[in-house]
């Protein structure tokens, strides 16, 4: 059976998400202001590596490479850079810098397995992608441990500083950014909870979708006509 609308959605993701992290990369240039930026920056190119392999599939086919790659982009690297940079926003600079060290240090591992571990293609698919084809299957457990860190940083740091801002005014944007941020954080990883029950199809769409909130977050948060607030830090600055 060969591929439908829904698997060429990640094409869309892609085209997207590399801009996006030129959006950062360029705000960080005009600002010098901290690695907040430059792992925000790391983490929606992982997440549009992670598209594309997605889209390279659909296009042209499963194979082992590109699922590897796959799995160490999007599983392992698809939100961990991004809530590492709220880290360096909600952490002092010692605690922000051990995690850091902590963090790669797990992912580096986990690659590492991920690129040993033997592959059952017999159990692929010609355009979908499941972890069901590694043959050390305990690797997969080391996924949810990343994840659980991202989640918690990413999508509870976005709603923890919309939370912070409500009732003032003047930071209404940093609401409505904070809270598109944690939003749009939340989709893919239930869309990552999907594929790992054989829904891929629901991954694709949240990741899109995800996409576009995160990024609609980042423009309410720095909007030229925002006024500005002091009141702690903030994702999207």
């Amino acid at each position: 059976m060969g591929p439908g609308i829904v698997h060429y959605l990640p094409i869309v993701t892609t085209i997207l998400a590399f801009p996006f992290a030129a959006v950062l990369v360029r705000r960080w240039q005009a600002r010098r202001s901290g690695p907040h930026l430059l792992w925000w920056a790391a983490g929606v190119a992982m997440y549009g590596l992670g598209t594309l392999t997605e889209a390279t599939v659909t296009l042209f086919g499963w194979s082992p490479g590109i699922f590897r790659a796959w799995y160490i982009s999007g599983a392992l690297l698809g939100g961990a850079p991004l809530a590492q940079g709220t880290v360096y926003l909600l952490l002092d600079r010692r605690t922000a810098n051990r995690l850091s060290a902590v963090l790669l240090t797990a992912i580096a591992a986990a690659s590492i397995l991920v690129l040993l571990t033997p592959i059952d293609a017999g159990l692929a698919e010609a355009h979908r992608l499941s972890g069901d084809v590694i043959v050390w299957s305990w690797i997969r457990w080391t996924t949810p441990f990343i994840n659980l860190y991202a989640f918690i940083f990413l999508v509870g740091g976005a709603a923890y500083s919309a939370l912070r801002f409500r009732g003032m005014p003047e930071a209404r944007n940093r609401v409505i950014g904070n809270g598109l941020i944690a939003i749009g954080a939340l989709l893919p990883a239930i869309g990552g909870t999907a594929t790992k029950m054989g829904q891929v199809e629901v991954l694709y769409v949240t990741e899109l979708v995800g996409l576009l909130l995160i990024w609609w977050g980042f423009w309410w948060n720095t909007r030229a006509d925002a006024p500005s607030v002091t009141v702690g830090s903030t994702p999207g600055p």
